[in-house]
């Protein structure tokens, strides 16, 4: 056998994963609060961009999905030839949301103004800057008073005033078991045996019920009685004022009734900022004295080319999943949770024909408003539980739904096992294994039948 080495020429295709590519991959699966930092340090490091102001992008053109109609329920197969258009249709802004509801912020501050003197008002806003969506205020008051320069006593007393008198009871507590103290105090309910339970709420957690009761002295209908008093109080007040949607999800697709059978989508303005390259660039081209200065601004140029292309590639993608979306559940449109159908990332990109990969970056971190609520993309795909009489198939969602129906309709002698929801379920048309059942009860945060037999019982022995 002769061993030679002689030159051969190959031609081959390969995928190189330039870092453009990778851009463009990471730019599909980023939030809107992702996508706006990243695009802030873009255009910090890039003289070529400019983003467009967000007056001029609510009023610009943005891609539009044609409207989806109740006719259009071929849900099996592909369909191409319907990519998004452009329309110059206003879109509803944060601000036009927010303003549908009463803020925390907005009702904290009117409350100070009858609390506070003149003086400490200062203070009582900063404080309620820094309230969570359920009315609390967990920033330490040593941080407050160094950010405004004023004594931690003072911060502290300003504090204790307002918890004593804002209303509802229990806005501005720094947890749970203050909170709910401050509006047993304004009722003249609080108590040591209150106090004894506020102090261990790990032990109600736990249900141990036996515990509680050798630390209050209580027998068992005491017990039952106080904690019936409890869970009539409010655990989380600032959440009747409606901010939490506001503050933690921005949408990035609006759906909306087109006022006839139809339903229009848009993708949200606010959430998708709009880049230009800079007007004068090819001047400050020119203008470059060296050939260093000269190279850096063409790498410039191209990386914003590229990233403009990128954005809107991603803004038309978005639209094509969310409309394909939008097709297959119209019924929960329409009718709720009950409405839900199984969908997988797999049929949505045979049917917009793009990759499973792409789908699940384009569904990863986005939020689409709908008319029964905003919904992360992700909740729109469940898996397909089989219907016993040979009918469509019923979603994961609707089920648990169900289940949690069946539960909430429990009287005292009729609590229901898992397998008693796995015999109702089936009288249904769904088979579904009871450990499955279990499965779904827990996800739904219920506890099993016999804790909750113990608990109806409890509540009709207080009652």
């Amino acid at each position: 056998m002769n061993l030679s080495m002689k030159l051969q020429v190959r031609q081959s295709q390969s995928l190189v994963m330039t870092p453009q590519l990778l851009q463009s991959i990471r730019l599909l699966q980023f939030g809107a609060l992702e996508l706006q930092g990243f695009i802030e340090r873009e255009i910090e490091q890039n003289p070529l961009l400019e983003m467009v102001p967000s007056a001029e992008r609510a009023a610009s053109a943005l891609p539009q999905a044609p409207a989806v109609r109740d006719g259009d329920d071929d849900v099996g197969g592909p369909r191409r030839g319907h990519g998004p258009e452009f329309s110059v249709g206003s879109l509803p802004t944060m601000e036009d949301i927010a303003d549908d509801r009463p803020g925390l912020l907005a009702h904290a501050v009117a409350e100070l103004g009858d609390i506070l003197p003149p003086g400490d008002r200062a203070i009582g806003e900063t404080l309620a800057m820094h309230l969570d969506e359920a009315g609390y205020m967990r920033t330490p008051a040593e941080d407050i008073a160094a950010s405004l320069g004023c004594p931690v006593t003072r911060v502290v007393d300003c504090l204790e005033r307002i918890r004593r008198a804002i209303e509802p009871a229990g806005l501005f507590a720094g947890s749970l078991a203050e909170c709910l103290s401050i509006q047993l105090s304004r009722q003249g309910r609080m108590d040591p045996v209150m106090a004894g339970i506020l102090s261990n709420l790990d032990l109600l957690a736990r249900r141990d019920f036996a515990a509680l009761r050798r630390l209050t002295g209580e027998d068992e209908d005491g017990l039952m009685e106080a904690l019936s008093e409890i869970r009539r109080l409010d655990p989380k007040p600032g959440l009747q004022f409606g901010d939490r949607a506001i503050h933690s999800v921005v949408p990035d697709v609006f759906v909306s009734s087109d006022g006839g059978s139809g339903w229009r989508i848009r993708l949200n303005s606010r959430a998708l900022p709009r880049l230009i390259m800079h007007n004068d660039y090819r001047d400050i081209v020119s203008r470059a004295a060296s050939a260093g200065d000269r190279e850096y601004l063409a790498q410039c140029q191209n990386s914003a080319g590229w990233l403009i292309r990128s954005l809107d590639q991603r803004a038309r993608t978005i639209l094509k999943v969310t409309s394909e979306i939008v097709r297959r559940q119209e019924e929960f449109l329409k009718r709720g949770v009950q409405g839900l159908r199984p969908m997988t990332l797999a049929s949505v990109a045979e049917a917009v024909s793009l990759h499973e990969s792409t789908v699940s970056r384009v569904t990863a971190n986005k939020f689409m408003a709908t008319p029964r609520g905003t919904f992360e993309l992700k909740f729109f795909f469940t898996v397909a539980i089989a219907a016993t009489d040979g009918g469509d198939a019923h979603s994961a969602e609707s089920v648990k739904l169900r289940i949690q129906r069946l539960i909430a309709g429990e009287t005292v002698g009729n609590v229901l096992s898992d397998d008693d929801i796995a015999l109702k379920l089936k009288d249904d048309g769904i088979e579904l294994a009871r450990r499955t059942v279990a499965k779904y009860r827990e996800a739904l945060g219920l506890s099993s039948s016999i804790q909750r037999r113990r608990e109806l019982n409890a509540r009709c022995r207080a009652s």
